[in-house]
């Protein structure tokens, strides 16, 4: 069992390891208001992470070794994710009346109709979802099953990097955790809403529908921001390091704006367009009404706007961090900026309050 849906009463450092960057983030909370007691962000060496697996554990673990240096956190405890298309989830139905270590003994025993892997190659977890709707009798079981390496080299890196997994979650439920602290922006009875979160990070771009709180798809595909970072590169001859400080930080020449950033938003807007078709063509639904953008390519000036006006659909920045306070040593323009990117790590830091 791997620790997926377990909760713990320490402080958990939210920890998500991206394919660019470590970013670590430590929440308190007092009543039902957050606060960020400390955050910070770390640049990985190049092709450390590759498409969400780790390929270089020494050089992950030695910017987790940064990252927490910088934020000094006090807690060692932290709540890591592995990507949704490296997990297999089924919901099983089980008797009502068996104790946890019954279920997992029985789980255990029967794991191999559900899993499509040699169980020596898989970490499984499980959580109860509560009683089924057709049989009383029986609770609905959601069975997660993810192979070991992913997790052992995630292991690995946080011991490297001086800190204990504590947790190991799915990206697409912590994201799904976070947005629980947009839902006072999109307006009146929120649940009742159909939203596309559409995360676009360095190398991927995933698209999670929510709907009557439930996540109901998930769709990754390989775009990112990486691919403006190396038009930047090519075009103006820099090396990737200083193209994507001048991406983030400015000070290219003229013709960027029109030559390189536009095109640039409306390959975003394509990809947008495209995954959400696949998911009108899944699914019974042929519309969402609201999209959330995270990953940090998403904070683009004038992306959120562009992609509202093509499609019509009311679209915002994702910035968890909205009514949260912040402890005196929280650069607050920093985290402003760092905000759409943060989702998944504050949702793996909220585990701290299950």
């Amino acid at each position: 069992m791997f620790g997926l849906f377990k909760n713990k009463s320490k402080v958990l450092l939210g920890l998500d390891i991206s394919s660019t960057s470590v970013k670590l983030l430590e929440l308190s909370r007092a009543n039902d208001r957050y606060r960020v007691e400390s955050y910070a962000v770390e640049p990985l060496p190049p092709n450390a992470v590759v498409e969400k697996n780790i390929s270089d554990v020494e050089g992950v673990g030695e910017a987790i070794r940064r990252v927490l240096s910088r934020s000094k956190c006090s807690s060692r405890m932290a709540a890591v994710a592995v990507a949704g298309s490296a997990v297999i989830t089924k919901t099983i139905e089980m008797d009502a009346s068996l104790s946890d270590d019954e279920m997992e003994n029985q789980i255990t025993v029967e794991a191999d109709q559900y899993i499509p892997y040699p169980l020596d190659e898989v970490a499984i977890d499980f959580e109860v979802q509560g009683l089924s709707e057709q049989n009383p009798d029986q609770v609905e079981v959601l069975l997660a099953a993810c192979r070991k390496e992913n997790v052992e080299m995630r292991e690995a890196a946080l011991d490297l990097g001086n800190l204990k997994p504590a947790v190991v979650d799915i990206e697409a439920h912590a994201m799904k955790r976070a947005f629980e602290l947009l839902k006072p922006q999109l307006g009146s009875n929120p649940e009742d809403l159909v939203v596309a979160i559409i995360d676009v990070g360095a190398t991927m771009t995933t698209l999670s529908v929510l709907a009557e709180d439930k996540s109901i798809y998930t769709r990754e595909q390989l775009f990112g921001g990486k691919q403006l970072t190396e038009e930047i590169q090519r075009r103006y001859s820099l090396s990737f390091e200083e193209a994507g400080l001048a991406k983030k930080q400015g000070g290219l020449p003229d013709d960027y704006q029109e030559e390189v950033l536009e095109p640039f938003k409306e390959a975003v807007l394509q990809q947008v367009t495209r995954s959400l078709q696949f998911f009108f063509s899944s699914s019974q639904y042929d519309d969402v009404d609201y999209i959330v953008l995270a990953g940090g390519t998403s904070s683009i000036d004038g992306l959120a706007g562009m992609i509202e006006t093509k499609l019509g659909t009311p679209t915002i920045v994702a910035n968890p961090f909205v009514d949260m306070s912040l402890s005196s040593r929280v650069d607050a323009d920093a985290l402003a900026n760092d905000a759409p990117a943060m989702m998944i790590s504050c949702g793996l830091a909220m585990r701290s309050f299950d």
